[in-house]
């Protein structure tokens, strides 16, 4: 097997991998880097350029795992592409959502190469995009070789899957990014157990420990009082999230909390393309039994729309709750914006509920301290921080522990490492040499080709 990570800047990106398995060709996601612009955002697809694709594998549709997607299908036009059920009930409004943004962002950011696709292209590619269900196995064929692909629920988010490839005798494993935990809206991984010979798995969480202290129950509950607390000061509670996934698992938080009375009387705020996504959960949890969420929650919620216009270092003053996105703070959305206005003011509360990055605003908010200045450059506003800035454990990604002790069970000949930044790596990598010292671990160059 070769083994090719085509993100050319490694750690969390534009997931792309090439493995060549005997004579059949698969390239597994085609994402967009998250921090980057324009083509340097996406993949490097130098290495299978001329290559023929049998496959394409799609693990779930998170933007850094399909946002281009419809350029590697314009290089490879003849290339199949597959995905669960759930995630080709999402996948086409996913990618024409990604190429809105990139349309704003060409004239806002003054990106010249955006869009890198258009919504013509994505009604193009449709037809080729195929959903199965969760444990079907799916044979390929392609020159002297067959492949059979089985896909296992990942948890994470509506769709995410594990592959399970056999060659011959030789089974490989890709966790995607995994979650175990069952979450409101989605049960946790039901991954198989046992050995196989190769292991392709995420180290998102390899830096973050989580103490006793820390259960999911317990920072649900934390969050609610934090948000009771502020409401009840007089003040707003803005809560970032990622349109996918995390947006309705709050609002599904928030629904049982007020149904049990433990959520104070206040108006909720909610827009975007969360709330339409919203529709397709509730389609996915009709259809496919994979996902627990009922649309009816938001009318019975009473959510309102945002106000279409959030003036940038103004505060609002509506004493209510906004769940909006980007999770990440990132600059020039709805978050960003409301966020350089209600950072100025002791009465309001920031509360983080998953992943952010560290270079982007909301990495650097959760980074700074009480009483230091902050810029959001990209709305010309500069505060001092006197807001609440919290953050509550709700990672759509499996903890380190979890994810060692998957690895350690399946006792593979090769391990290989992906999605995680360096020092989650290397904690990885230090653990699973000590638990498995016979077992070959890989941290891929980008572009370097591993035989494996």
């Amino acid at each position: 097997m070769k083994l090719i990570d085509l993100n050319r800047d490694g750690e969390i990106g534009a997931n792309c991998h090439y493995i060549q398995i005997g004579s059949l060709n698969l390239v597994i996601d085609s994402g967009l880097h998250p921090k980057k612009a324009g083509r340097r955002a996406a993949p490097d697809f130098g290495p299978i350029r001329g290559v023929h694709l049998d496959l394409i594998i799609i693990t779930h549709c998170h933007l850094d795992h399909i946002g281009s997607l419809p350029v590697l299908l314009r290089e490879h036009p003849e290339a199949p592409v597959v995905m669960s059920t759930s995630s080709r009930m999402l996948v086409e409004r996913m990618l024409h959502n990604s190429a809105n943004v990139m349309v704003r962002q060409k004239e806002e950011a003054n990106i010249p190469e955006y869009p890198l696709f258009t919504h013509e292209e994505i009604d193009r590619i449709a037809k080729r995009l195929t959903g199965i269900p969760f444990g079907q196995a799916k044979r390929i064929q392609g020159g002297k070789d067959d492949i059979t692909i089985i896909l296992h629920p990942a948890g994470h988010v509506a769709g995410a899957a594990g592959v399970e490839i056999h060659h011959k005798r030789r089974q490989i494993f890709l966790t995607g990014d995994v979650l175990f935990e069952d979450q409101r809206t989605l049960p946790g991984a039901k991954f198989p157990a046992g050995r196989f010979d190769t292991l392709v798995m995420e180290t998102t969480r390899g830096i973050t420990a989580r103490g006793s202290e820390k259960t999911r129950l317990i920072e649900v509950n934390r969050l609610i009082d934090s948000i009771n607390d502020t409401i009840q000061r007089g003040g707003s509670y803005l809560i970032p999230v990622f349109a996918l996934g995390r947006q309705q698992e709050i609002l599904s938080i928030i629904h049982d909390a007020r149904k049990f009375r433990r959520l104070v009387d206040c108006p909720i705020f909610a827009a975007g393309l969360g709330m339409d996504l919203a529709d397709y959960f509730d389609e996915i949890s009709r259809k496919t039994k994979h996902v627990r969420f009922n649309r009816g929650i938001i009318k019975e919620l009473q959510i309102k729309p945002t106000p279409r216009k959030l003036n940038p270092g103004e505060d609002p003053q509506q004493n209510g709750l906004y769940i909006i996105s980007s999770g990440m703070m990132v600059e020039r959305t709805p978050s960003y914006t409301l966020a350089s206005g209600l950072v100025g003011h002791a009465r309001n509360t920031i509360g983080f509920v998953g992943y952010c990055d560290p270079d982007t605003p909301g990495g650097e908010l959760l980074a700074s301290k009480p009483g230091d200045q902050f810029l959001f450059k990209a709305c010309n506003v500069k505060t001092k921080i006197k807001a609440r800035v919290e953050r509550f454990d709700l990672s759509g990604h499996a903890d380190r522990e979890e994810l060692l002790e998957f690895a350690v069970q399946a006792d593979p000949r090769v391990i290989v490492l992906t999605h995680g930044e360096n020092e989650a790596r290397a904690w990885f990598a230090g653990q699973l040499a000590e638990k498995l010292p016979k077992t070959k671990l890989i941290d891929p160059v980008p572009l370097q080709t591993y035989q494996v």
